[in-house]
Order: C-alpha cells, then sequence, then structure tokens
C-alpha cells in the first residue's frame, strides 16, 4: 500500500496544511496557533482551570505549562487561585489575551465558513462522522 492510500497520509497532509495556515496568520499578531489554540479554550468570562486545558487540547502537561508560563509573561492570561477550591489554579485572559482570542476566533471561523462554502452539508456531515470513527478507533488501539 502507497502512503497517499493510506487514511493517515490524508488526514496528516491536511492537518499540516491546517496548522501552516493557523500559524502563518498567528504569527502576523505576534502569536502561535498553539496559543491562539489555547486562548479559543479560556473561558472569556470565567477563566478555565489550568487542569482542564491540557485534556481538551490534546497538549502534554509539560508542553502546556512552558506555553502558559510564555502567554502569562507577554500579558496575555493571569493565573488565580479558584475562589471555592484553592486547590485550583484558574487561567484568565487578560485585555491583550481577549483581543489575540477574538483574533484568532476570526480566523477559525473564516475558514471554516470558506470549507462550508465549498463542501456540501451532507459531504461535511460525513467528514466529521469519519473523523469521530477514526478518533473512537485510536482510543480503542492504544
Amino acid at each position: 500500500m502507497k502512503s497517499e492510500e493510506t487514511i493517515d497520509f490524508h488526514v496528516r497532509w491536511a492537518w499540516l496544511k491546517i496548522s501552516k495556515m493557523y500559524n502563518q496568520e498567528a504569527s502576523k499578531h505576534g502569536i502561535t496557533q498553539s496559543i491562539g489554540f489555547i486562548l479559543l479554550n479560556i473561558d472569556p468570562r470565567q477563566g478555565t482551570p489550568s487542569t482542564q486545558l491540557g485534556p481538551k487540547m490534546g497538549m502534554e502537561p509539560t508542553s502546556l505549562s512552558r506555553t502558559l508560563k510564555t502567554m502569562e509573561e507577554k500579558g496575555m492570561i493571569s493565573r488565580l487561585q479558584d475562589e471555592s477550591d484553592r486547590r485550583i489554579m484558574r487561567i484568565f485572559l487578560t485585555e491583550e489575551g481577549k483581543r489575540l482570542r477574538e483574533i484568532s476566533k476570526e480566523s477559525v471561523v473564516r475558514f471554516n465558513k470558506k470549507i462550508s462554502e465549498n463542501v456540501s452539508d451532507e459531504k461535511l456531515q460525513n467528514f466529521i462522522d469519519v473523523i469521530q470513527i477514526i478518533e473512537q478507533n485510536t482510543v480503542k488501539a492504544s
């Protein structure tokens, strides 16, 4: 079987192109695609417990911790102890973080709109169904 005939090839190829596109857009604003993704996963009003971010995004704890430190140093986030449970550290967006989150959101919406305009609803739903099956099978295999 040639690599181009495998599911892995097409998923990886598409993700590399998407990731490159998002990184190019993010770099215009001094961030990375990873930072943009983290910004999108932080609740802009209530903050988000740091322990929820890694699993939500599939990031390793050390990688997430390093990125959060960078984001804090650049004034995008602040970390505060949860008022009801002192063991929990919540991540909050600063004004700069909210601004960059909005830019990241616009980029994602623009890309999804472009895909929706070029792919029928039925094909898009089939794609999502297949991706979910792939995800379920990777969980079973590990």
